[in-house]
């Protein structure tokens, strides 16, 4: 659909927002870092994953052809993002008695079926780790050709001092070299590294350690921070334009993934690069090293002591949805029941917007008034999105557009009045929006529909016999499981209860 403004994106690298220009037009290349799979996804991991798809869908809606590529890391993340330790993938398959790749592949099963409720939509590629081994030696070979690395007992280092004098290290987080050498205590012959900063390109790995491949240093494993270097390359080019992840990636991950690739290939890897924001719990940043975490299937049962009650996957959707990516968003039961009324809100309006038809009335002139009130309104939409996906004024603008759509359903706005063009423009756009770009969909169980028109069958025939008790008695069954009855002029209509 045409709109006006142009598509602008907060760069975390230039601390700026710029106008979207893809390098190759149309086509759009974006990385997203994916899940390191040793344990179910919990409500942190819901906000990367919803940001990026919608940007994926956006782009799409805008016309634009994108590959989005988002990684699942089955191998090198090691306990605390270190440099030295156990693998968190080989601890978890240690506690259980199990082999790692089968620690892999079942929490990347319920990744993908977690994901797949809340409307996620699978990335174009989904590479792993572990089947790009031979691209991460070949791009450790040629870092060392260029000087920027050493190897010690086996193990592979980026020298970040040296790769320093030319370039800036630093240039995503903001933060300066120097301060980072005085933060590190000296390593006093302890380690392999030549310098604290330095991270592993390459690790040898110790005898009891499973996961290990052949390579010309030992037989090791790769860095966690090179694994995303080599497969966004591979798949995306040297170059390409998005690179996205949540904001706690970008030290030391993304910042080592900036100087692996300007070392390698002489060449920043993205354009832009975007960082949503965590969720927070209490005020304090959910993750699992914290222990603070509700895993999206908790969300879903209920079964956790911080919850009061279950939570759709769709009521999570919003949840994220209603809060500009980069902006904080903090759980509690209260934000959570606040979501739900809005996702309702929404979906009636959906059922509504597909009902409606235009009905040609020539009597009717076209209120100029109200035409132009609702171009602005479909423009702020736009607007919204075009701000660096501010999902929250998108929001705004489509509850504003509802205000229109539910009048001309409630015959307080003739059709006529705005003419069949901006109508069929306002009802598609809303439509397209909720189910396209923003991803919500309507959750009801198989049957419910024919169940409900039986149910509404019944209070329709207590009310012509003046059982009020029993009308009652279905009022109220039904709002518990959510549903609230309309009494209208020529018939019994249903909606989602907003309260």
């Amino acid at each position: 659909m045409r709109q006006e403004q142009k598509l602008r994106i907060y760069n975390s690298l230039t601390r700026d927002k710029e106008v979207f220009e893809p390098i190759k037009a149309p086509f759009v290349g974006m990385y997203v870092c994916g899940p390191t799979v040793y344990g179910d996804a919990h409500l942190g991991h819901s906000r990367p994953a919803v940001t990026f798809d919608v940007v994926f869908r956006y782009l799409e809606h805008l016309g634009y052809k994108v590959r989005y590529v988002r990684n699942i890391t089955d191998v090198g993340h090691l306990v605390n993002d270190a440099d030295e330790g156990e693998d968190k993938i080989a601890k978890k398959a240690r506690l259980e008695q199990v082999e790692p790749m089968e620690v892999v592949q079942y929490y990347t099963d319920r990744y993908h079926n977690d994901m797949k409720k809340l409307n996620v939509r699978p990335p174009s590629i989904e590479p792993r780790a572990t089947g790009h081994i031979v691209e991460q030696i070949e791009m450790i070979k040629k870092i060392l050709d260029e000087g920027l690395a050493y190897e010690s007992n086996g193990s592979v280092y980026f020298d970040v001092v040296k790769y320093n004098e030319t370039k800036p290290y630093g240039i995503l987080s903001g933060r300066k070299i120097e301060e980072m050498m005085e933060g590190t205590r000296s390593l006093d012959g302890q380690s392999d590294k030549k310098n604290a900063v330095d991270f592993a390109l390459w690790k040898k790995a110790e005898p009891q350690h499973i996961m290990r491949w052949p390579s010309p240093w030992s037989d090791g494993f790769p860095g966690w921070h090179l694994e995303c270097s080599a497969m966004s390359a591979k798949y995306l080019g040297e170059q390409f334009d998005i690179h996205g992840g949540g904001m706690d990636l970008k030290f030391p991950h993304h910042e080592a993934e900036i100087a692996q690739s300007e070392a390698c290939n002489h060449a920043a890897p993205a354009r832009y690069w975007m960082h949503n924001n965590m969720i927070t719990i209490n005020g304090q940043k959910m993750g699992k090293s914290l222990g603070n975490f509700i895993t999206l299937g908790e969300l879903f049962s209920g079964d956790h002591e911080l919850l009061e009650e279950v939570y759709s996957p769709m009521t999570i959707r919003f949840f994220i949805l209603q809060a500009q990516y980069r902006g904080t968003l903090d759980f509690s039961n209260e934000a959570l029941q606040a979501a739900r009324k809005g996702y309702r809100k929404m979906i009636n309006g959906l059922r509504i917007a597909k009902q409606l038809e235009y009905v040609e009335d020539a009597s009717v002139e076209v209120n100029e008034k109200q035409a132009k009130q609702i171009d602005s309104i479909i423009q702020s939409v736009y607007r919204g999105m075009n701000d660096d996906f501010n999902t929250a004024i998108a929001i705004a603008g489509l509850f504003n557009l509802l205000k229109k759509i539910n009048s001309v359903y409630t015959g307080a706005l003739a059709p006529a009045t705005i003419g069949k063009e901006l109508f069929e423009k306002m009802t598609s756009l809303y439509i397209t929006f909720v189910e396209d770009v923003l991803g919500l969909l309507e959750e009801k169980p198989d049957g419910f529909e024919a169940t409900l028109s039986y149910i509404i069958d019944e209070y329709r025939e207590a009310k012509e016999v003046r059982n009020y008790e029993k009308v009652d008695t279905i009022r109220e069954r039904l709002k518990g499981i959510g549903v609230v009855l309309k009494d209208m002029k020529d018939r019994i209509e249903w909606a989602y209860d907003e309260m």
